[in-house]
Parts: structure tokens; C-alpha cells; sequence
């Protein structure tokens, strides 16, 4: 049988990191390709003991139907949380639980756009995202990045060369693939930019709190004094576990309601035993002190993979050193080819992914590619980088 797919999914193809991820299933390959936390880093004997208390004390709130707008206690102990540690103003905002921050671009994307609407995209930026604009028909304005955020100039050309504008999607710390981040300069030129021309901010913060160097910059969220541009996303994924699938947005009361809609439409409401373990863990637990040591497990992985590439790739592959986030940006010669460098590096048992990925047009030419040094082990991070050290042997 032939099945009918709709014109807006028939478009879209597989995400090429999962597809890349199937190689790690060998035994054999290292994957620098996932975007995974590094798991020594779950806190798995107190979510345990979380659990075993729920299911306890108060079965039926973990196992009944909830709130579509998310668990109460978790709402109220994030606002607080995001207050204090972040500086977000919740006078006139409303904290909406998402099954992962990935829901939460889609709700936003859902709510704000018709097919044929543009949003203004990092150049490069996160594939996820990506895909889910691309499934609700919408135009993707590239925006060139720079080493402190966003090109102003390139900001203002994609705006008026785009139909309709609805938002830009930016991840202005630990950018995903880039690692850039946003200097607070750009980030308040980027709000008076948006403020100026009517246009929504749609910020993406899963990677904030895993600062390894430097000091902490801003939320363009915690600058958005009347709190109508900006719309926040922030996950559990990164600081707890992925698999909880706990995210969030903050978003102006009357875009939230709808995006409560929207969310009843999609899974009625998330996962409600995983709520109340990201509520209990904040609760009963210093998450600044859970944090500092995930900071100091990235810090270490970090200035391993940067050690290897500067041992026994230096000054054949550039890259940018870290602040913080899961991944380095990698930069080949201009005579390397950068797709054929990353098949070539699958065939000898390494898994990275090509930086056309995580473009909006993947024919444009490319030399750069995204490793990851949460996921592999101290171990495995030295003989990834030995590969491709031998892999650009190949094209002497």
C-alpha cells in the first residue's frame, strides 16, 4: 500500500545526527556525534530514592492525568528558581512545563506561524529545531554568526529580505553547533533590534548552566524588561536526565494560555511522575552545588579533547576552545573536503557530524564539523582524535 504523507512531512528527511547515531550501536565506533550528557553525571541513586518516595507517599498524583500547564509545585519552584538565578520577571509571564525544550519550539512554532511565514535562524544552528520549522512550511532567513553572537548587519538584511518575520530562534550561550557566545552588547542590540521591528525573540538556553571558562552572561530573557519579546526555553535534559523529558517556556501570559492549547492537542500534558522528580530533586538537594560538579566533569572532558586535537592535530584542524555547552566546532583545510574527511571517518570506527547538517541550505559549501566530548570516555576521546589525525594523513 501506498500511504498518503502529507506535504509538509514529506519534505522533511531524517535527522542526520540519529542517522549517524546508528553507527554507534557497533561496538566498534566512537561516537563524537551525540549530544548526549555525559551519563556518570545522572544522579541515579536519588532519583531512585525520589521515585520510590512518590510512588509511596502520593501514587495517583505521578500516575493520574495532570495539568496541561504542567505540575503546580515544579511551576512555582522554577519561577522561583529562574527569578533569583536568572533574573526573569514573572510579573506579567507565565512558566509552561514541555515535554522536553524540543516540544516547546514546536508549540511556539505551532502558535506564531502559518506556512510561508519566515523565521530568522543562526547560521549554523541546532538541527532539531530546524526540522521543526521546516514541518510547518515556514521560510528559514539565515543569520551569519560571529565570534561574539550574531552579525547585526546580517540580522537586518535577513529581516527585510523575509516574508513576515515571526521570530528569531537563537541560542545565545554554548551555541549548538557553534559553541558561540552571545556578548551581552550583542544581546541588547539584538532586543532593541527586535523591539525596533516588531519581531520575536525565541530564546534557546539548554546549555547555560554548564559554563566551564569565562564568567556568565545574561539571559536576553532577564533583559526583556517588559517581557513581551522574548519567549525562554530550558530543559531538564542537560542538569538532570533526557530521558525525563522535563522542559519549560516562559512566554508572555497571553501567548502562554495558547500555547497550553496547543500542548492539549499534542500529549495533554507531560510526563507527571518526571515532574515531580525535577521538583523533588530541586527541592530537596543543592542544584547549584549538583551543578558545579557537572561544570567540573565537562570542564576535565573538555581540556581533554582540546589537549588531543592540539596534540596530534595542531595546526591542521582549527577550532574554537570552550566556555561551556557539549561540543567543539572543528574547521578542516579548504583542501579537505569536509563530507568525505567524516565518511571516511565512519569507515575507521568514528562518528562525527558534517556542519552542513546544521545549515539551513546543506548544499553550501562547509568545512567545518561538530564533535561532542560529553558522551566518550577520557579513552576514547584520545583515540577518536588519533582517527582523524590518520584520516587527514589520507588526504596529504
Amino acid at each position: 500500500m501506498s500511504y498518503p504523507i502529507s506535504h509538509k512531512m514529506s519534505t522533511l528527511k531524517p535527522s542526520v545526527i540519529r542517522e549517524i547515531l546508528k553507527y554507534s550501536s557497533d561496538p566498534n565506533v566512537i561516537s563524537f556525534a551525540a549530544g548526549n550528557p555525559a551519563s556518570e553525571t545522572f544522579p541515579v541513586e536519588k532519583i531512585a530514592a525520589i521515585t520510590a518516595d512518590i510512588l509511596q507517599k502520593d501514587p495517583t498524583a505521578a500516575l493520574q492525568y495532570s495539568l496541561s500547564e504542567g505540575y503546580p509545585a515544579l511551576r512555582t519552584t522554577l519561577e522561583r528558581w529562574l527569578a533569583q538565578d536568572y533574573g526573569i520577571d514573572f510579573s506579567e509571564n507565565t512558566l509552561l512545563i514541555t515535554s522536553g525544550a524540543q516540544q516547546g519550539i514546536d508549540l511556539v512554532t505551532k502558535c506564531l506561524c502559518d506556512e510561508g511565514d519566515t523565521v530568522l535562524v543562526e547560521k549554523p544552528t541546532f538541527i532539531g529545531a530546524l526540522n521543526t520549522f521546516r514541518s510547518y512550511g515556514v521560510q528559514l532567513a539565515p543569520v551569519e554568526l560571529e565570534d561574539d553572537g550574531l552579525s547585526l548587519a546580517s540580522l537586518r538584511s535577513a529581516w527585510e529580505g523575509a516574508h513576515n518575520p515571526r521570530f528569531l530562534y537563537i541560542i545565545p550561550t554554548f551555541q549548538n553547533p557553534s559553541g558561540v557566545v552571545t556578548s551581552l552588547q550583542k544581546r541588547q542590540a539584538i532586543l532593541d533590534f527586535a523591539r525596533a521591528h516588531d519581531l520575536l525573540i525565541l530564546e534557546d538556553n539548554p546549555y547555560g548552566d554548564l559554563r566551564i571558562d569565562g564568567e556568565p552572561v545574561p539571559t536576553i530573557k532577564s533583559l526583556d524588561r517588559g517581557g513581551d519579546r522574548v519567549i525562554y526555553l530550558g530543559s531538564f535534559s542537560k542538569i538532570l536526565a533526557p530521558a525525563l523529558r522535563v522542559g519549560f517556556v516562559v512566554a508572555r501570559d497571553e501567548l502562554a494560555s495558547k500555547l497550553a492549547v496547543a500542548k492539549q492537542t499534542t500529549d495533554v500534558h507531560s510526563n507527571s511522575l518526571a515532574q515531580i522528580i525535577c521538583n523533588e530533586f530541586l527541592t530537596r538537594w543543592d542544584v547549584n552545588e549538583h551543578i558545579a560538579r557537572l561544570q567540573a566533569t565537562y570542564r576535565k572532558k573538555a581540556q581533554t579533547m582540546c589537549e588531543a586535537i592540539d596534540r596530534y592535530l595542531g595546526g591542521k584542524v582549527t577550532y574554537r576552545k570552550p566556555q561551556g555547552g557539549l561540543f567543539l566546532w572543528c574547521t578542516l583545510p579548504d583542501e579537505i573536503d569536509m563530507l568525505d574527511f567524516c565518511e571516511r571517518c565512519v569507515k575507521a570506527g568514528l562518528a562525527l557530524v558534517p556542519g552542513s547538517a546544521f545549515y539551513t541550505d546543506e548544499s553550501q559549501p562547509c568545512h567545518s564539523f561538530r564533535v561532542n566530548y560529553s558522551t566518550p570516555s577520557d579513552e576514547e576521546i584520545v583515540k577518536g582524535v588519533q582517527i582523524m589525525a590518520e584520516i587527514v594523513k589520507t588526504f596529504a
